[in-house]
């Protein structure tokens, strides 16, 4: 199954795309959240939409995040050996975590907004999950049963906020818009191996990633078990799974950011394309 949600933002309504085809199931689900995933209602979804009554939705809607805003986004950072030979760091002998403030999450095709003093303004496709069932000290022989689905997500990165301004990451992953998730959430079910996808990413027309999950150096079960480890994964929590080479302070000569009239489209094999147009901050 592939669930949307679809709407001006802050009114989405939760929806499913069925044969490409959008339909709104607001008479039947809230709001997928945490209340959603933690109990049986993906099954409990997907009964009712077999007894049919669906009313089709315009595809000319804005798409929101797939999924309202969850307790946790939380990051996995030099995930890809590639990405990390790039940057200069060293293979990391356990996984990266740092969090990206909720607020930054935004739907797949909203604008990108350069935060106010921003120089260096990077992106990052990545792989990311939904938990679906509450894990805390969980196996790796039990992670994948706590999956609700797989969504596409742009890890947006402000370097110099980042980097240079001392103490952690989330300075320069938290600015508003920097999270967008979607298309859609992905069931397990439709994803044949969620460790062979290929995952890309364009600037303008020209490609500046092309990886495949198949080499990420932490694989997915081990991920959710390790995190489980320091910290209680509740339903809805999205947990992103780092990026493949190809980002913009990695390039030669010289690093190349983002600016105002830039286009970014990105996907991933089953988890559908979006795109931002770049902006540039303006004091409302």
């Amino acid at each position: 199954m592939k669930l949307i949600r679809f709407g001006a933002e802050g009114q989405e309504k939760p929806g499913v795309i069925i044969n490409d085809k959008w339909y709104d199931v607001s008479h039947l689900v809230t709001d997928y959240n945490e209340a959603f995933f933690a109990g049986n209602a993906i099954n409990e979804l997907q009964t009712a939409i077999e007894k049919g009554g669906l009313t089709e939705v315009d595809q000319n809607i804005r798409l929101g995040a797939a999924l309202a805003r969850p307790s946790k986004l939380i990051c996995v950072g030099l995930n890809y050996k590639d990405h990390a030979h790039e940057t200069g760091a060293a293979i990391p002998a356990e996984p990266i975590l740092f969090f990206k403030a909720t607020s930054a999450i935004v739907g797949p095709n909203d604008d990108l907004i350069i935060p106010k003093n921003s120089k260096k303004t990077d992106w990052e496709v990545e792989l990311a999950f939904v938990i679906g069932k509450k894990a805390s000290y969980v196996s790796e022989e039990e992670a994948l049963s706590h999956i609700a689905g797989y969504i596409l997500h742009n890890d947006y990165s402000e370097r110099e906020f980042q980097l240079e301004r001392n103490g952690q990451w989330v300075k320069g992953k938290s600015c508003d818009t920097f999270a967008p998730l979607g298309p859609f959430i992905a069931t397990p079910d439709e994803i044949e191996d969620v460790h062979n996808l290929k995952l890309w990413l364009t600037v303008n027309g020209k490609k500046v990633q092309d990886g495949s999950t198949a080499n990420l150096i932490f694989n997915i079960p081990f991920l959710v078990s390790y995190i489980s480890q320091f910290m209680t994964l509740l339903p809805g929590d999205v947990i992103t799974t780092g990026t493949p080479a190809g980002v913009g302070l990695g390039m030669k000569p010289e690093p190349w950011y983002l600016k105002e009239g830039d286009v970014i489209e990105l996907g991933i094999d089953g988890l559908g394309v979006s795109k931002q147009h770049v902006k540039a901050y303006q004091k409302v």
